[in-house]
């Protein structure tokens, strides 16, 4: 009876010693504990970016350059007006971009309807898709922080950079001012650029008076914004914006002065003295301003993103630096988007 007493024992103390050796964590046991894939566990990154009607391959060529410089998670936001939104799904699907991850999102130009002011200088400005930016929160209900983009840029830096860009407490946006980086003076004058708030206010109306900026303060250009939707809904921007859209139907505080930029000059309104910076290199601007006027190769090496802003666009002829932009554009696999070139 003892022996049997000892070996059952031994018997005992092997199976705890063997439990102990062999015990498999409870955390990796997947019938126990649901673990996330890395890609679950990583941040989303949402971009925006418009799609209209004659330069859908603005959007392409844009989007193509961002997921083919980062690693990151981004989800787009491709934003158009209901008889575009075919063709641009389109053409991503049966394109290399079927693998972004992206929500096609229609935007309603009802929501216009009676604040924007004819303007015959420059009636591409007048474009609904042109003020998608004001309404960021009512297009992007799940993010706290969005990204959007002009479409006429491309993305030569890792977006996550850009996505963690800080703004200070109260900010609801972050822009690249207008006098922030030394190198584009040059060009800024010698191509008749505005870059205060004259170029894009009309002083002689005393409801810009009564805002009390000075004249000479440095604009900010918001063709790339990095925006809080907390604080936007908090501080009731697109509100805002819209007061002063309205304001110009009414009074023409700004669409007749050189900027002639209806949907700038309501955020520098707005935004004046309430909004935080973007590192200069992740906004280069005034590519379209000049079919002649350039940068220094070295210097669009070293740049993160570069914005054609201004009449002349790298999709069309004239245009400057297009080789840097045509190096990310895809084919439209309808046929119908073409680019504009000499030999065309």
């Amino acid at each position: 009876v003892n022996q049997i007493l000892l070996l059952l024992l031994v018997l005992t103390v092997c199976a705890i010693l063997y439990n102990k050796v062999h015990q498999v964590p409870l955390a990796l046991r997947n019938e126990t504990v649901d673990l996330e894939s890395p890609e679950e566990m990583e941040e989303e990154i949402p971009v925006v970016i418009c799609a209209a009607a004659g330069r859908m391959g603005a959007a392409v060529a844009a989007i193509s350059s961002i997921f083919s410089n980062t690693e990151a998670n981004v989800l787009f936001y491709i934003v158009g007006l209901k008889t575009t939104i075919p063709h641009i799904r389109k053409w991503i699907e049966n394109s290399k971009l079927k693998e972004i991850k992206f929500k096609v999102v229609e935007f309603n130009p009802m929501v216009l309807k009676g604040k924007i002011r004819q303007d015959a200088s420059r009636p591409e400005l007048l474009q609904p898709l042109n003020f998608v930016r004001f309404y960021l929160p009512l297009l992007i209900q799940k993010h706290e922080k969005v990204i959007y983009l002009d479409d006429d840029v491309i993305v030569q830096g890792d977006i996550q950079e850009l996505y963690d860009t800080k703004l200070a407490p109260g900010h609801a946006a972050a822009f690249s001012d207008d006098c922030d980086l030394p190198s584009t003076h040059e060009m800024v004058r010698s191509v008749g650029m505005q870059n205060t708030y004259m170029g894009f206010l009309d002083y002689r109306k005393q409801a810009i008076r009564d805002l009390g900026i000075s004249p000479s303060t440095c604009s900010f250009n918001p063709g790339v914004i990095v925006a809080n939707m907390t604080e936007w809904k908090h501080q009731r921007i697109t509100k805002q914006l819209e007061k002063w859209m309205q304001r110009n139907v009414e009074e023409n505080l700004y669409s007749s002065t050189l900027g002639g930029g209806v949907a700038t000059s309501p955020m520098l309104i707005v935004f004046h003295g309430k909004y935080s910076a973007i590192n200069p290199m992740w906004h280069i601007r005034h590519l379209g301003w000049s079919p002649d006027a350039r940068y220094s190769e070295q210097f669009l090496q070293e740049a993160k993103l570069l914005h054609w802003n201004g009449r002349y666009k790298p999709w069309d002829y004239p245009s400057v630096h297009t080789d840097l932009w045509e190096n990310w554009f895809i084919p439209d696999p309808s046929g119908k988007f073409k680019l504009t070139r000499p030999d065309s």
